[in-house]
């Protein structure tokens, strides 16, 4: 027997491509963030809390530095959150020093929402979303060399 006409018999042919692929581009764009449902930032009902009282400080510090990289009016339906982190003086951001607070009567840790977005030198979640409204949110950080720095950042989602 010619080997050859063996292996033949024992090919399988696929009788139906076109619903594999539409299998495999359905699980690809399923695992894709951009089809993601947003992230809840902020629920309503922590939204409804009273603010909380403001505190002023003015102070030079040498901890790292706090900015908003997105715009202050963002979509409340969907917007990327980003936060840049500064250190300064050589010194690292400590990621796991980090803390994110919506600024209410009580404050509400954010922190674990946001954990998944956490890099070591910015807060970056593609999609979120927050009720309507202006939202005060603290983010309070320290270096590799212990100085700590906390700064209010405001939203208006419309």
């Amino acid at each position: 027997m010619n080997p050859f006409f063996i292996l033949r018999k024992k090919t399988v042919t696929m009788k139906h491509p076109i619903p594999l692929l539409q299998l495999a581009l359905w699980s690809a764009l399923s695992l894709s963030p951009a089809w993601a449902d947003p992230l809840a930032l902020i629920s309503p009902t922590e939204a409804q809390l009273p603010d909380a009282k403001a505190v002023t400080t003015r102070a030079i510090t040498r901890g790292p530095g706090i900015k908003m990289v997105n715009p202050p009016e963002v979509n409340a339906a969907s917007f990327a959150l980003k936060i840049a982190l500064e250190p300064r003086g050589g010194a690292k951001i400590d990621p796991h020093s980090l803390r994110l607070e919506y600024m209410k009567e009580p404050a509400v840790d954010l922190t674990p929402r946001v954990s998944a977005g956490i890099k070591p030198d910015h807060i970056d979640l593609p999609q979120v979303s927050v009720p309507k409204g202006v939202h005060h949110l603290r983010v309070s950080v320290k270096d590799s060399e212990g100085r700590a720095t906390s700064t209010v950042l405001s939203l208006t989602a419309k």
